[in-house]
C-alpha cells in the first residue's frame, strides 16, 4: 500500500535521548576479559606500510570527566559532571541524566572486555580513551599517525540539551565540547582530530557555531541523519533543500569541510529484531542494521537534489563498512531507471556518479571487500578505521589486519587508502 510521504511518522527527539544513548544492559557486571599478549603483535608500523602516515578515520574520544572543570559562575550549580550511580559513571547536567561514559572496552591494563559495551567507570578504562598523551602513545604502538575522533557518550545529544530549557546552558555544553576538539588537535600536533557538533535546533546559532569552529581549525562536523526528529529536515515542503540548512551546506561546500554521518541510528533496529531475543543476541543485529542504515542516508542525498546545488559537498559515511556499496549502487541505478527518478526530478548525475564525487566509506573488520571489491567501489573512495575503543574495534592486531586486507596491493594503492584519501576528505596537513 502506498503511503503519503506527508503522513510518515518519525519518533521525535526526546528529553531522555542522552540517558538511553547506550543500552543499559551493556554495562551490567560480567563479560569476558580477553587477555592480550602485546608482544605477539606488531609494535609500530608493519614493513608493508613504512613511509605511510596511516589515518584512522573512525575512533571515539571519550568525554573526559574534567571536561567542564572551568565553568562560568551562572552555570556552576547545573554544570555537566560525572556521578557514580550504582557503580556506573554517568554524566549529569543539573538533575538530568545524560547517560554513561560511552563504549570503552579497552582496559587500563590493555586487555579487552568482550560481551559488554563498556567498562563501568573511568578508573577502569584505558587512559588513551580520554587523554591526549596516552592516546598518542596508543596510536604509536599500533602504527597510527592520525585519528578522526567522534563523541562517545550522550552528552551532546541535541534533544536532551534542548530539553534543559536553558539555551545558554545548552550552548555552553556544545561550545565547550567543540573548544576541546580544537585543544586536542593543537596539543597533538594535528594527530587527533575530533569532529564538532552543532546546535541543530536553531539556524542562526548553528551557522554561527559553524563559522566559530572553522575559525578554530576543526576539520569537520557530525550531522544527524534525521534532523526532523528535532527541528527541520534537509528537505523542505517543496522537496528542495530546506532554507534551514542551506547556509551550513554552502559553507561546507565552499570551504571543502566534510560533513559526517556516523552509523545511522534513526532506523529502529528493535523493530526488526524478534521479541524475546536476549542482549548478547541483539547486539550483532543492532550493529548490522545501524551500519546498513548508512546506505539509506547516502541514497537520500543522491535523490534529493542537494548534491546538484552543492556539487562539491564532501560526505563521510563513517563506521559504515564498504562491502555493501557495489550492491546498493547497482540497486539504486536499477531502481532509479525503472522509476525515472533522475528524469522526473531533474537530477544531474546517476547514483554511481554521485558516489564517485561526493562520498567516502570506511572499513575495519572486513577482509573480502578490501581484498576483492576496491576497484568496483573506487580506490579513491575508501577509508580505513579501527573504531577504538569500541566493542568491535580492531584491537589488538591493527597492522596484522591491514597486511591481510591490503598486503597484495602495490605501495601507491596502500598509501592512497590509508593516507591520501583521508587527508583529502579531512583537509589534513601532512
Amino acid at each position: 500500500m502506498a503511503t503519503d510521504a506527508k503522513t510518515i511518522s518519525l519518533d521525535k527527539a526526546r528529553e531522555d535521548d542522552a540517558k538511553f544513548y547506550w543500552l543499559a544492559d551493556g554495562y551490567a557486571p560480567g563479560g569476558f576479559v580477553k587477555e592480550i599478549d602485546q608482544s605477539a603483535y606488531v609494535q609500530g608500523t608493519h614493513p608493508l606500510f613504512n613511509g605511510i602516515k596511516i589515518i584512522d578515520c573512525d575512533t571515539h574520544f571519550t568525554e573526559p570527566p574534567d571536561l567542564f572543570k572551568n565553568v562560568p559562575e551562572k552555570f556552576r550549580d547545573r554544570a555537566p559532571r560525572v556521578e557514580r550511580v550504582d557503580g556506573l559513571d554517568r554524566w549529569m547536567i543539573g538533575d538530568k541524566d545524560f547517560g554513561s561514559l560511552g563504549g570503552n572496552v579497552i582496559a587500563k591494563d590493555k586487555n579487552k572486555l568482550l560481551g559488554r559495551l563498556s567498562h563501568r567507570t573511568y578508573d577502569e578504562i584505558h587512559p588513551g580513551s580520554y587523554q591526549v598523551k596516552p592516546r598518542l602513545e596508543q596510536m604509536d604502538e599500533t602504527g597510527i599517525w592520525a585519528q578522526i575522533c567522534f563523541q562517545n557518550g550522550g552528552l551532546t545529544q541535541a534533544g536532551s540539551l534542548l530539553a534543559l530549557g536553558d539555551i545558554d546552558l545548552a550552548m555552553f555544553v556544545i561550545q565547550r565540547f567543540n573548544d576541546a576538539c580544537a585543544e586536542r588537535q593543537q596539543e597533538s600536533g594535528g594527530r587527533i582530530n575530533c569532529m564538532a557538533t552543532l546546535p541543530y535546533w536553531d539556524k542562526d546559532l548553528m551557522v554561527a557555531e559553524v563559522r566559530r569552529v572553522l575559525d578554530m581549525g576543526v576539520k569537520g562536523f557530525t550531522l544527524p541523519d534525521r534532523p526532523e526528529r528535532l527541528m527541520q529536515g534537509y528537505l523542505g515542503p517543496d522537496h528542495k533543500c530546506s532554507p534551514f540548512w542551506e547556509e551550513v551546506f554552502d559553507i561546507c561546500n565552499s570551504t571543502g569541510t566534510p560533513i559526517n554521518f556516523h552509523i545511522n541510528s534513526s532506523l529502529d533496529a528493535g523493530s526488526a529484531i524478534w521479541d524475546n531475543v536476549e542482549f548478547s543476541q541483539r547486539l550483532p543485529i543492532n550493529a548490522m542494521i545501524h551500519t546498513m542504515g548508512t546506505s539509506a542516508q547516502m541514497a537520500n542525498f543522491m535523490v534529493s537534489g542537494i548534491l546538484d546545488k552543492y556539487e562539491d559537498l564532501k560526505i563521510g559515511m563513517i563506521e559504515s563498512g564498504i562491502g555493501w556499496v557495489p550492491f546498493v549502487l547497482e540497486m539504486m541505478e536499477h531502481q532509479c531507471d525503472e522509476f525515472r527518478t533522475m528524469e522526473t526530478n531533474g537530477l544531474k548525475r546517476r547514483p554511481k556518479e554521485y558516489f564517485a564525487k561526493n562520498f567516502w566509506v570506511s572499513f575495519w573488520f572486513e577482509t573480502y571487500a578490501p581484498q576483492h571489491m576496491l576497484e568496483e567501489i573506487g580506490f579513491d573512495r575508501v577509508l580505513f578505521e579501527t573504531d577504538f575503543p569500541h566493542p568491535t574495534s580492531l584491537y589488538p592486531g591493527v597492522q596484522e589486519k591491514l597486511a591481510e586486507q591490503l598486503g597484495h596491493y602495490d605501495y601507491e594503492t596502500r598509501k592512497l587508502i590509508l593516507e591520501t584519501n583521508a587527508a583529502k576528505l579531512f583537509n589534513l596537513d601532512l
